[in-house]
Order: structure tokens, then C-alpha cells, then sequence
């Protein structure tokens, strides 16, 4: 007996210790789990991005150009050299091969244009940099806020997976009550039914849901390049839901001017008018051309004969007539010039109204979500009232088993509500940040 009691305690305790293994190989799981932070996924998203990369080539191009303006004014330069032969075809005994009749020549020049319009080309291209610079900052800050919204959508769905989950729990919660209450005679088979269709109910909205989320997560991950499964990636973040509040006009004013859309429509309108006063230079200013040429060679001696050179140099000076007169088609350019800068300017005004409106109608969307969630909130506090009612109801047998699972249905659509209407404030916000291209949300 000693020997079996003795064995009985060595069983039970290495049997006591599974859980506590098990408890252990879990963590160790979980301790492998990527977890990846708002900051580390918006990091990732523009190392990834194929067009900020077409964006940062196109960005070195302009740099490039605008780190060596001294190539617009930079003289052409040629070079050649070569070597001919004549001789007689039919007279004089017909062609003949002979070293005398080879001769070469060289010659190398420089030729210099200089006209009214070369600085206004220099600005020009320092111009394009500027704006091909904005283009690229506007690229990551637009790349950063759609992986932000994808980055709390999939919060929101893994927060919606936790409610499912809540719900699943208290149903199954609830189906053990019934089934002892069923067995002792307290229910009916109908009920308890009822309350296994519901766990399993429960289970399938969960199921659907998880799907869902890990598509999506696959989906994001592959944004940001990383080939992992999906189990073993977790965000680390959450949804704050903090009321802001704006001075619409004052942002307006303090912001609007730094929105990339105004920005390079005003970079456009300065662009137009440098290439209108350039074409006006250009076509109507006096242009200087200065050259230099030097050549050398044999002449029509052979090969062997001697060397003879010479250098020439010209400088003219050109005066365009045509361009004064009106209605020639050299004014009818300078005139086009002048519209396609009233409308730059038209485009301006309707951008800038455009603005306008879209950050007055975000800010008072803004405020609509947040009254939107306080709604909820107390939907969510009446709605978990409402079912400890109903459940304490239940178990004196007051009310039945459907008027509990609808109690429950509504606890967790409530809770749904407000998360849905949490993420959609934080969105909002977001939308509001890509309206005056500006971080809000520090503000807050």
C-alpha cells in the first residue's frame, strides 16, 4: 500500500506540473509574436513603395540639374579630324593609288550663344527641383496616413474579434446554466437547444470575423514586405479616442498656404510667367553668337607635306523684328503665354475654395463622430444594465431563453457600435491631417 500511495503522489504531482508546462510552451509561442508598432509600419511602408522610390529618382534627376546651372550658358565644343584622297576616273590614265594623293586635316572650335533668357532658364529648373521636392514629401506623408487607416482598421477588426469572443464566452457561460438547469428539470429541452444554437452561432460570427482580420493582416503585411505568417504578427497599438477641437478659420488661415496642392499650383503660376518673360526675351532681346575655329592639316599635299593651319573667330549680333509686330506668329506665342496664366490663376482660386470647404466640412464631421460616440457610450452602459437584468430575469425564470440572446445580441452590437464609431473619429482625424497637411493630433 506504502508502494501504491507512494506512486499516486509522484503521479499527481508531475501531473499537476502539466499545466504549468503547458503555460510555459505558451508563452514561449507568444514571446515569438512580431509585434509591430504604428511607427515601425509606416517605416517599412515607404521603404516599399515603389512609387516614392519612382518619386526619389525622378527627385536625384532635378537635384542633378539644379547643382549645375552652369550647363545652360556652357559653350559647345567640337573636335574632328580626317583624311581624303584624289584622284583622276577616267582622264589622265584612269584612277591611280598613290601615297602623294592622300592629304588630312583637323580642326577644333567653340561656339558660345548668349541671349536675355538664359537666367529665367536657370530659375526655371531650380523651379522644377523645388517642385519635384514637394512632390516627394507629399508622396510619404500620403503613404504614411493610408498606412495609418490600415493600421487602426485592423485594430478595430482585431478589437471586434475580442467583443465576438466576450459574446462566444458568455453564451457558452450561459449553456452550462441551462444544460444544469435542463437536467434538473428547471427548463425545457427547447430552451436548452436554444442556448447550444447560440454558442455555436457565437462561434461561427467569430470564425467569419478571424478570417477576415487575418486576410486583411496578410494583405497589410505584404505593404510592408514582410513575409511572415500571419499568427505570428500582432500590432501593437490601440484606438484613443480623444475629442479635438479646432478653430476651423484660424486653421484655415494658419495652414491652407502650406497644402501641396495650393503650393504647387502657386509653383506652376511662377513657373508660366518665368517661361512667358523668357520666351519674350528670348524672342524679342537681341541674342549674341560668338565662335572660334581652328584648322590644320596638309591641304592638297600628300601625306608628307607641309603642315599649314588657321584659326578664324566671328561675333554677330541678332535682332528679332517679326516678334514686335502684332499678329505675327511669334506674338501670337507671347500672347498664349499671358492666358495659360490667367487660368493657372482661375485653377488657383477653385483649389484654394475647394480647400475651404473640404476642411470645414471635416471639422464638422469631426464634431458630428464625437456626439456619435458619446451615444454610444451610453447605448454600450444601457445595454450591459439591460443584461444583467435579463440574465438575473432568466434565472428566476421570469423571461426566456430568446429574450436573453437578445439582450446579448444587442450588448455586443452596441459595443460594435462604438467601436465602429471610434475608428471612424480617428479616420476622420486623419482625413482632416491630409486636408491642411499638418499633425493634428499632437494638438489634441
Amino acid at each position: 500500500m506504502k508502494i501504491i500511495d507512494t506512486a499516486k503522489h509522484i503521479f499527481f504531482f508531475f501531473f499537476s506540473l502539466l499545466p504549468l508546462k503547458g503555460g510555459c510552451f505558451l508563452n514561449a509561442q507568444q514571446t515569438n509574436v512580431i509585434r509591430i508598432t504604428l511607427e515601425e509600419a509606416q517605416e517599412r511602408a515607404l521603404q516599399q513603395s515603389v512609387s516614392l522610390q519612382k518619386n526619389a529618382l525622378d527627385l536625384e534627376s532635378a537635384a542633378y540639374s539644379a547643382s549645375r546651372l552652369w550647363s545652360e550658358f556652357f559653350p559647345s565644343i567640337s573636335a574632328s579630324a580626317g583624311v581624303s584622297y584624289g584622284s583622276n576616273l577616267f582622264s589622265n590614265g584612269g584612277f591611280t593609288l598613290e601615297e602623294d594623293n592622300f592629304s588630312y586635316s583637323v580642326s577644333a572650335g567653340v561656339n558660345l550663344s548668349l541671349n536675355a533668357g538664359l537666367p529665367l532658364s536657370m530659375r526655371i529648373i531650380t523651379l522644377a527641383y523645388q517642385s519635384q521636392s514637394l512632390t516627394y514629401e507629399d508622396t510619404k506623408r500620403q503613404i504614411s496616413i493610408q498606412i495609418t487607416k490600415a493600421f487602426y482598421n485592423l485594430l478595430a477588426e482585431k478589437q471586434n474579434i475580442a467583443l465576438l469572443e466576450e459574446k462566444l464566452d458568455l453564451a457558452r457561460k450561459q449553456r452550462e446554466k441551462s444544460g444544469a438547469a435542463f437536467r434538473n428539470g428547471l427548463i425545457s429541452e427547447r430552451s436548452d437547444m436554444q442556448t447550444q444554437f447560440a454558442v455555436e452561432n457565437a462561434r461561427l460570427d467569430l470564425n467569419r470575423a478571424s478570417t477576415l482580420y487575418e486576410s486583411h493582416l496578410r494583405d497589410f503585411l505584404t505593404l510592408l514586405g514582410m513575409d511572415a505568417p500571419s499568427d505570428q504578427m500582432a500590432l501593437d497599438g490601440a484606438i484613443k479616442s480623444v475629442e479635438a477641437s479646432f478653430d476651423v478659420e484660424a486653421l484655415i488661415r494658419d495652414v491652407l498656404p502650406q497644402r501641396p496642392d495650393i503650393v504647387r499650383q502657386r509653383q506652376d503660376i511662377e513657373r508660366l510667367e518665368l517661361v512667358k518673360r523668357q520666351k519674350v526675351l528670348s524672342s524679342k532681346a537681341p541674342s549674341v553668337n560668338g565662335s572660334i575655329q581652328w584648322r590644320g592639316g596638309s591641304g592638297t599635299a600628300a601625306l608628307q607635306g607641309q603642315f599649314s593651319d588657321s584659326i578664324t573667330g566671328s561675333l554677330s549680333v541678332a535682332i528679332p523684328i517679326d516678334p514686335w509686330i502684332p499678329g505675327t506668329k511669334a506674338d501670337q506665342i507671347l500672347r498664349n503665354a499671358e492666358t495659360d496664366i490667367e487660368k493657372a490663376r482661375l485653377d488657383l482660386v477653385n483649389i484654394e475654395n475647394a480647400a475651404k470647404n473640404e476642411i470645414r466640412n471635416l471639422c464638422a464631421n469631426l464634431r458630428n463622430l464625437w456626439g456619435t460616440i458619446e451615444i454610444a457610450r451610453m447605448q454600450v452602459n444601457i445595454a450591459e444594465r439591460a443584461y444583467q437584468l435579463t440574465e438575473q430575469a432568466f434565472q428566476q425564470g421570469a423571461v426566456e431563453i430568446l429574450t436573453l440572446e437578445d439582450s446579448r445580441n444587442a450588448l455586443t452590437a452596441a459595443r460594435q457600435q462604438l467601436l465602429s464609431a471610434e475608428l471612424a473619429y480617428k479616420l476622420g482625424l486623419l482625413d482632416l491631417e491630409a486636408a491642411v497637411n499638418a499633425d493634428l493630433e499632437s494638438e489634441v
